[in-house]
């Protein structure tokens, strides 16, 4: 077997304020860093560091005044000579624990990703007062009024709407997602405002035991063949008179050649059906359908941790992976629905959840992690 190559151990890297400088003064203190990652919920990051007071009776961890409520911090992962973006954000809160014994002190700081600009503030306006408006005016003008900007991959949603908005920036824009049946969330500045992106180019290829290749220390599979195939909508139509029945399908890529679908094993379609609720248009109504049909599709879920050394990279949600030593059923594509990043003295790992929409491997291989660092 051909020898390893030499790299160095992946490290965590922390940015804090508005010029984004590394606070190296806080990684003598720091135990461990956490951040949770994905494509439905903001991103999440806890930072634990141990603290001690000095002959003065100084805190140097509180009173150093590198850490306050709503101070800008990005966290980033370096590998070797690169580093790549895990979240960016604001200190939500700080909380410090001081013990019967001192030598147990801790700071716990919570930061949460640039969502949290948006959650601010009630906001209580009429949308499309004037003349009717649509989802992408809605979100470009709330993006702009948070300094964020909008993902050109966005979908522009829906159009001629007249809403009010009674809550936050944040809260609003995500039950527009879910009235479209799209994801909503923020990674390094830019929103994402669309449905599930199972093309373009995938992530650096997960290994499964393949040798000196492998970066995955563990995965487990589950195919749950109970999830609906479709939803089925109800509604009235007034030129007939009568009451309307239709099934919407998941209208998506599929990250293999066969559906995962009850029909595979000769059972009739499995049609979950959805009300409809009061005030609710049907152009809406069919959106959500889409987007519920869509997220039941990814039957298949893979959870595993990743060592984040070995990878080389930051996996990222709504992005899709290949997944290579799973066999020809499970094996290929799926889409990373979250990550939870770990780092600690012990290292840097990657719990990692995916979803898959069919069987069969598509495998196209990537770039060895290993041979990125060469």
């Amino acid at each position: 077997m051909p020898p390893l190559p030499i790299r160095d151990p992946a490290a965590v890297k922390i940015y804090l304020g508005d010029d984004r400088a590394e606070t190296t003064g806080l990684y003598p203190a720091l135990t461990e860093v956490v951040v949770e990652t994905g494509r439905l919920t903001p991103s999440v990051a806890t930072l634990t560091l141990a603290s001690s007071r000095d002959e003065q009776g100084s805190w140097p961890v509180q009173d150093q005044g590198l850490l306050a409520p709503w101070q800008p911090i990005l966290i980033r992962a370096r590998f070797g000579s690169y580093e790549e973006e895990v979240m960016r954000g604001l200190i939500r809160s700080i909380s410090a624990d001081y013990p019967e014994n001192a030598g147990e002190s801790r700071v716990t700081v919570q930061c949460i990703d640039e969502s949290l600009k948006m959650d601010r503030e009630q906001v209580r306006r009429e949308w499309g007062a004037d003349s009717p408006t649509g989802d992408m005016a809605i979100l470009n003008d709330i993006a702009s009024r948070h300094d964020l900007s909008v993902s050109p991959e966005s979908s522009p949603g829906q159009t001629g709407l007249t809403l009010l908005q009674n809550t936050t920036d944040n809260r609003f824009l995500r039950e527009r997602a879910a009235a479209n049946g799209f994801e909503f969330f923020i990674t390094q500045g830019e929103i994402y405002f669309g449905p599930m992106r199972l093309d373009g180019e995938p992530q650096a290829t997960i290994f499964v035991y393949a040798g000196p290749d492998t970066c995955c220390r563990r995965m487990m599979l589950s195919d749950n063949g109970h999830l609906p195939d479709g939803v089925g909508l109800e509604f009235p139509d007034p030129d007939r008179a009568a009451v309307v029945s239709e099934t919407v399908m998941p209208d998506l890529p599929l990250l293999g050649d066969t559906p995962a679908q009850s029909t595979n094993a000769g059972l009739a379609p499995f049609i979950w059906k959805m009300d409809r609720e009061a005030g609710t248009s049907l152009e809406e109504l069919r959106a959500r359908a889409r987007g519920k049909a869509n997220e039941n599709a990814m039957k298949i879920e893979g959870q595993g941790e990743l060592d984040g050394s070995r990878y080389g990279h930051v996996l990222v949600p709504g992005r899709t992976v290949q997944v290579d030593g799973l066999g020809e059923r499970y094996g290929g594509a799926y889409y990373v629905d979250r990550v939870t990043h770990h780092f600690s003295p012990g290292g840097y790992s990657q719990e990692f959840v995916l979803l898959k929409n069919a069987y069969g491997s598509t495998l196209v291989h990537t770039q060895s992690p290993l041979g990125a660092l060469i």
